[in-house]
């Protein structure tokens, strides 16, 4: 039947992201000039409001430790029934702690999520041509 959730929209500001996601690798926003990282991606710096941005790329082992959660019990979106409860995530970057990318945590009961927990990245393909970052509980 295929992949019935909304698939993400590439635009100018995120392309590079997904792109990245899509080769299974993770590429953030950064400034050039004072060096913030920005996610989710934009047209310029939240912090000083340069537009001289860069990609930096942390490749396919990506780590974090989840920073906050909430459970789901309901479907937010068409196609999410079949996955409640779903826990919905912020995961702080291992190699870059001030970034706090929101996630779904996939294989984890909502008895065993908890603030600290370490987790790793993983990519869905969910269309032929598209891959979409996900994250599992590590031991």
């Amino acid at each position: 039947m295929g992949y019935q959730k909304p698939v993400p929209l590439k635009n100018q500001d995120n392309s590079p992201y997904w792109d990245a996601a899509d080769r299974h690798e993770l590429s953030l926003q950064r400034c050039d000039s004072c060096h913030e990282y920005a996610h989710p991606p934009g047209p310029s710096c939240a912090k000083c409001g340069s537009t001289e941005l860069s990609w930096i790329n942390l490749g396919s082992d990506v780590k974090a430790r989840i920073y906050s959660y909430v459970i789901s019990y309901r479907p937010f979106l068409p196609g999410f029934q079949e996955d409640l409860p779903l826990i919905i995530a912020q995961a702080e970057l291992e190699e870059v702690p001030e970034v706090k990318i929101t996630c779904n945590v996939l294989q984890c009961k909502p008895e065993d999520i908890e603030i600290g927990m370490p987790v790793q990245m993983i990519w869905e393909g969910i269309l032929e041509d598209r891959a979409l970052p996900q994250w599992i509980a590590v031991k």
